[in-house]
């Protein structure tokens, strides 16, 4: 039986033709290396055809384009050399298409991502479909890599140096109406005209200077004179990657090799030409896909798109329920940030509630302000942010949460209280409704022992700010019906969030882990290392907030009840320093009452200075000379062997997850793969030594957990095993 085609060429009577691109194999458009020789052959069909004037590349698939390339051809890349020859393998493709004698046209609907959007530019012109799911960007550096088809040389030519770097240095997606400013793309149209519309685009423009950069600024002055004062000239030039690789580096820390590699290959394209770029930017692709950082990143990258298709439970004759209604119960930072992605993102009609009108008032206000910053940026327009408003409401009593499906309670941390909300919940709703708490520390069998309905309640996870943070954290009881993981499962996917499922315990998984690294950061500030000193050697570990800067935002109160609770639990090794009862009693929380470990009064450029009471308070001199090395490894093992005690107890499901919940929740350094992959490249046996020795100069709080003594003797490790 043979394959069925990939690419379809259709030919019009009137000198045009369509160039469809639809894989059956997937649901969405890849670039793969077998693909090679049909795209080819029906390249070569259009360069046969002498009378062709228009060449519209499109999706037959109904909601994308292209995504990018298919990432698995990098899991046989061994050395440089097989890199680059992918690199080169794409460019040619997209040099061929380049060099087409007639005119080119992308229609774009839905994700134009990675080697899509090298192809789309390549081509003479893009247009987009003006619908939402358009969207359009170059991610590789987020997965240490950096675009392989061309894109370092051909986006700079299309939108100029400075606004290529922007995007080329974060990977950020742009929406369609942002890509046609920018001048990614050339027009936005309605889906059901997009071919017709790219058609008349094409035919309407010559193909001389199309590729040009001042055809997408404008023919506006000033805009012109900017870009050719930024890349036209040397000294330009200079000032912009100078600016550029300033600002990487304090995002990056230099842990990244993937950006400064981008600066290079596109300042060689704007300075030596096209071809000598495209020659630099192969052979940084494939130096870069065998660095450790990529293949953590790649790595990273396959287990969250594991977990898309992780429904949480084993049968899979169990569906989830529907969702159409959720009630928030608390209207603050979180109940509301809650609110925002269950409008927004599950399209979901929300009932607000707060113990008193100023709670609630805030907690709507906030709601508002998020949509209202997405309409400026021009994310969303004004009608969809009153289609959002429009499923939200709020009140001070339960009256509108008895048609709830779903209530998620995000008050403080109060067992009495949460016990109180959810029995006042089950007294108005019926068998089916489920009940999901926001704690991040409390038990779920402790709150759930006061439930008529204990298989109904489970935990919700969230992380702050719940509009910008990834990770959903969902918690099982054995009581816990399988319908209502699989329910909470699928509606947290439908919020945006990527999703892991632990088992119920103190702490469950990302608090209980985050507990052993806060309190080492106490008692390194206790034998004197400088509060800024702590947070620097984190922060070169790869962490994006120090622990020190993390307590004054979560709070020094709120991180002690966490930190009693798990020392409650888990004994001396979770025992929270003497140092920080000494803050609380001088009553510092940190941000929220502007005295910590940072000084609030006043507002600075530049760093936030450090409060020098603080050592006073705790008796010492910021003066201890420990080596970053061993501040950054004193914080992070401890964290690390506390996530292979989840994996021994039971918490954890796998190590992906405890990966995934790591980084995605608590900023775990992701080119360091998770606390599982960064023991599996360390060596598990090397790491277990460290513990041993740290053990014998500051005792239990390192004593190696006894999952990680046996990897250690059988040399497997987590992912070999």
């Amino acid at each position: 039986m043979s394959q069925q085609a990939v690419f379809r060429l259709q030919r019009r009577d009137d000198r045009i033709a369509v160039l469809w691109m639809d894989d059956p194999q997937e649901t969405v458009n890849t670039l793969k290396q077998e693909l090679i020789a049909e795209f080819e052959s029906v390249l070569a069909e259009v360069e046969s055809i002498a009378e062709l004037e228009v060449l519209v590349f499109a999706s037959g698939k109904e909601e994308g384009f292209i995504a990018g390339a298919d990432l698995r051809m990098l899991q046989d890349v061994e050395t440089p050399d097989q890199g680059q020859a992918l690199s080169q393998m794409a460019q040619a493709l997209n040099n061929r298409l380049a060099r087409l004698r007639t005119r080119t046209v992308a229609a774009i609907h839905g994700a134009c991502l990675g080697g899509g959007l090298e192809l789309a530019l390549a081509l003479d012109y893009r247009i987009a479909s003006d619908a939402p799911q358009t969207r359009l960007g170059l991610p590789e550096v987020q997965l240490g890599l950096l675009p392989g088809g061309g894109g370092t040389q051909r986006l700079p030519a299309v939108i100029g140096a400075e606004r290529a770097l922007d995007l080329l240095l974060t990977g950020r997606q742009l929406g369609a109406k942002r890509a046609r400013d920018m001048g990614v793309v050339d027009e936005l149209v309605p889906q059901q005209i997009l071919i017709e519309a790219a058609i008349k685009l094409a035919r309407s423009h010559p193909r001389q200077g199309a590729r040009a950069s001042n055809r997408v600024l404008g023919a506006g002055s000033i805009k012109k004179l900017r870009a050719w004062m930024l890349s036209g000239n040397a000294i330009g030039r200079r000032l912009l990657f100078d600016q550029a690789r300033k600002r990487v580096l304090r995002r990056t820390r230099d842990n990244y090799p993937a950006p400064e590699k981008i600066l290079a290959v596109t300042k060689i394209g704007l300075e030596q030409g096209i071809e000598t770029g495209l020659a630099a930017e192969a052979e940084a692709f494939g130096a870069l896909a065998v660095t450790p950082e990529a293949k953590q990143l790649v790595r990273l990258f396959f287990a969250s798109n594991e977990l898309k298709k992780d429904r949480g439970i084993d049968d899979p004759d169990i569906a989830p329920g529907a969702i159409r209604k959720v009630g928030v119960l608390g209207a603050g930072l979180m109940g509301a940030g809650i609110s925002y992605v269950t409008l927004t993102r599950a399209n979901t009609a929300v009932r607000l509630k707060d113990k008193d009108d100023p709670g609630l008032s805030h907690g709507l206000a906030y709601v508002q302000h998020l949509l209202d910053s997405r309409v400026r940026k021009r994310s969303i327009t004004p009608l969809q942010r009153a289609q959002s408003l429009a499923l939200l409401s709020g009140g001070v009593t339960y009256e509108g949460f008895a048609n709830a499906g779903l209530i998620i309670e995000a008050v403080f941390e109060d067992l009495t209280l949460k016990q109180r909300m959810l029995r006042d919940i089950e007294a108005i709703t019926d068998g089916d409704t489920i009940f999901a708490s926001n704690t991040s520390a409390i038990p779920i069998r402790d709150i759930a022992a006061a439930a008529q309905r204990p298989q109904n309640v489970i935990g919700m996870h969230y992380f702050s700010p719940v509009e910008k943070m990834p990770l959903l954290e969902i918690v099982t009881t054995d009581v816990c019906a399988a319908r209502v993981v699989a329910t909470c499962v699928e509606f947290g996917k439908r919020q945006g969030k990527t999703v892991i499922v632990v088992n119920d315990g103190p702490g469950f998984y990302t608090s209980r882990i985050l507990g052993p690294y806060m309190n080492e950061a106490i008692h390194l500030l206790t034998e004197g290392v400088a509060v800024e000193r702590i947070d620097a050697a984190l922060r070169d570990f790869g962490f994006p907030v120090g622990p020190m800067a993390l307590l004054d935002e979560v709070g020094i109160d709120v991180g002690n009840k966490v930190a009693a609770r798990l020392s409650a639990a888990f004994g001396e090794r979770m025992r929270p320093p003497p140092g920080i009862e000494r803050l609380l009693h001088d009553k510092r929380l940190g941000r929220k009452n502007q005295r910590g470990m940072y000084r609030y009064d006043r507002q600075r450029r530049g760093a936030r200075q450090v409060d020098q009471s603080v050592y006073r308070l705790l008796g010492v001199a910021p003066d201890n000379p420990l080596s970053n090395h061993e501040i950054a490894e004193r914080c992070a093992l401890p964290m690390i062997n506390e996530a292979v005690r989840c994996l021994e107890e039971g918490i954890l499901r796998s190590p992906r997850d405890g990966d995934i919940g790591a980084v995605f929740g608590l900023g775990f350094p992701p080119f360091r793969g998770g606390p599982f992959r960064y023991l599996d490249a360390n060596g598990v046996g090397r790491i277990a030594s460290r513990l041993e020795q740290l053990l014998d100069r500051h005792g239990e709080r390192y004593s190696p957990a006894p999952l990680l003594a046996e990897k250690a003797s059988d040399a497997k490790g987590f992912y070999n095993a």
